[in-house]
């Protein structure tokens, strides 16, 4: 079938929408493949509908390659499932709730773990029925407190998660490598950069995790990699390298000093490099020891306080200590309110002193493992403009445990030990693989008979792709200053015929060359339009991204039409005669 500009549903702009923040946003809407509805939902255009449908496409193909069924699941969800793994409590306000007209309570299913369990408990009781990979492509919903970035981070979106279920870990472990060979292939054939890194289950749970990054400069995930080694992890999994306790037997004891006016690490270095220089070097941020404090509420409602010990030269970063506390759990900085209700806690000049659960102010206390034992730091003393210098981890103060939340940052150690250095990098999560086990297995007892008759738990895996996400992290990958440059497997069309010019023979051989096409099976995109002019023509072309465009013109009087790679912006003038096998062989090479 020709898509024809005439009659397709499409209109193109040349501004760009208002709301637009990262360049897939503003060109898929004003290239005419997508449109808003609403904050964080999108309606699919034609142009827009057919790239998402080749990537899901893409997608079955590599699954049922390794022997995944596809099967289909209601958005609509009861409670009940949800509730006996405790995620309606612990995803709190992210996700949609309703109520039927008899009181029963249902949600928008953000994930699907509970649903592919019970289906597989209700039909399956033997060793024998495992092996078993399933999948679905479906629409899912979040609550996204800030959709942004269009299709990247939405309130509905279309996922296609798999499940693997196996009698035992060893049989987890080949599941997980075919799901993972299948992610490979189907990133090379979507068509833009991409990293493996080691990541965080997160709400899900689970051991082993892998994440599918596309390389993209407005992406939300920053990852790290070593220039040694293959080593590359989101900043969210990444661990600093264990520390060998100090000794700490010549260490003087700690002494707190007089430090007016320093509520800052910037102050209090100035400070202590003034009054109490070092013989060996001058005192810096990484020196001191900063306790920054959070107001944590969980998803049941209640809330507790929390300090979080860090070296001074270094900053609590957010994704990470949203990670680390789970889904569902919000956190906000300490505020004036906080600290009065807490007057034991010197607001600029807090230390270990005044922190832990067992201590008057009741604060949770977890510190970088960086603070390790023996290790010697200038912190607060509890008393507004004083300070304690020479405190030793280990022997002066302990914590409640450890965190791992500090800011990882270009030129720190790889957690290898290679002797290699991690360089940021910026992506958007396009997949997510991980072992499961048997946390979903044990909540909702699926267990089946092995092979002596022994009921055994299943362990699982679950895999996942955001399709429709898919199609920004490519446009994010491809685009150019003109406008979207599609990979040929995920286009809207193969050949992007503009006829130009008022003369009627010229529209007779592009609409020849359009049938011809099309009856080699070549997807055919046709500018037909009658009384646009070409220059208008042109820039839609350019915009919209076909991978081949095909201009019939002035050239036709000399037996020539020109042929443009829209990736690269090279031209050729062929022969009108070998026009058709020219294009035939460009999109089948």
């Amino acid at each position: 079938m020709i898509m024809r500009m005439s009659s397709l549903f499409v209109r193109t702009l040349r501004e760009d929408p208002a709301d637009a923040e990262v360049p897939s946003h503003r060109l898929l809407v004003r290239a005419g493949y997508i449109r808003r509805a609403a904050p964080g939902m999108y309606t699919w255009l034609p142009l827009g509908l057919k790239v998402l449908r080749k990537i899901e496409n893409i997608i079955r193909e590599e699954m049922d390659a390794i022997g995944a069924q596809e099967m289909l699941f209601p958005a609509l969800l009861p409670r009940e499932p949800y509730e006996a793994t405790n995620r309606w409590t612990e995803y709190g306000d992210g996700i949609f709730r309703l109520k039927d007209r008899k009181g029963a309570d249902y949600l928008l299913g953000p994930t699907h773990e509970e649903m592919f369990t019970l289906v597989v408990k209700d039909l399956y009781s033997s060793y024998k029925d495992l092996p078993l990979s399933i999948y679905q492509i479906q629409t899912k919903y979040r609550d996204e407190a800030r959709p942004r970035a269009g299709l990247l981070r939405g309130r509905e979106f279309v996922m296609k998660d798999s499940y693997s279920f196996d009698v035992d870990d060893a049989g987890l472990d080949v599941s997980y490598q075919k799901h993972r060979d299948a992610y490979i292939r189907i990133f090379d054939r979507l068509g833009f950069e991409y990293a493996i890194v080691e990541a965080m289950s997160g709400a899900m749970g689970g051991s082993k995790s892998e994440e599918f990054l596309a390389k993209a400069s407005v992406g939300e995930d920053t990852y790290v990699r070593c220039t040694l080694c293959d080593y590359a992890a989101n900043v969210e999994a990444v661990h600093a390298p264990p520390m060998a306790p100090v000794p700490y037997d010549d260490a003087p004891a700690a002494h707190a000093e007089q430090t007016p006016g320093t509520p800052t690490i910037e102050t209090l270095v100035d400070h202590l490099n003034e009054r109490f220089p070092r013989e060996d070097r001058p005192w810096t941020a990484a020196d001191t020891l900063k306790n920054v404090l959070f107001t944590v509420r969980h998803p049941d409602g209640t809330t507790e306080a929390l300090a979080v010990g860090l070296p001074g030269d270094r900053e609590v970063d957010d994704k990470r200590l949203e990670a680390h506390l789970g889904e569902g759990v919000d956190f906000a900085p300490f505020g004036e309110e906080d600290f009065a209700a807490r007057p034991t806690l010197a607001k600029g000049y807090i230390g270990p002193g005044a922190l832990g659960e067992k201590k008057p102010a009741g604060v949770r206390y977890l510190v970088d493992p960086r603070v390790v034992e023996g290790t010697r730091w200038v912190t607060g003393a509890d008393v507004e403009g004083s300070h304690v210098i020479d405190l030793v981890a280990g022997r002066d103060f302990s914590a409640d445990g450890l965190i791992e939340v500090a800011e990882v940052r270009d030129g720190d150690p790889c957690p290898r030990g290679d002797g290699g250095v991690l360089e940021t990098a910026r992506g958007i999560e396009m997949g997510h693989i991980f072992q499961l086990g048997r946390k979903y297995a044990d909540a909702l007892g699926l267990q089946v008979l092995d092979e002596n008759g022994k009921l055994v738990t299943v362990t699982m895996g679950s895999y996942g792709i955001g399709p429709s996400r898919a199609v920004a992290a490519i446009a994010e990958g491809t685009h150019d200053e003109l406008g979207l440059a599609w990979p040929r497997e995920v286009a809207p069309a193969d050949v992007h015929i503009v006829a130009t010019g008022k003369d009627e023979h010229i529209f007779a051989a592009a609409e020849r060359i359009a049938h011809e096409l099309d009856k080699q099976g070549i997807e055919v995109l046709y500018d037909d339009r009658p009384k646009v002019s070409p220059g208008v023509k042109f820039k839609d072309a350019e915009l919209i991204g076909v991978p081949t465009i095909v201009v019939v013109g002035k050239g036709l009087a000399d037996g020539t039409i020109e042929v443009k790679d829209r990736r690269t912006g090279e031209r050729h003038d062929v022969p009108a005669d070998h026009l058709v096998d020219r294009v035939i062989g460009i999109v089948r090479a």
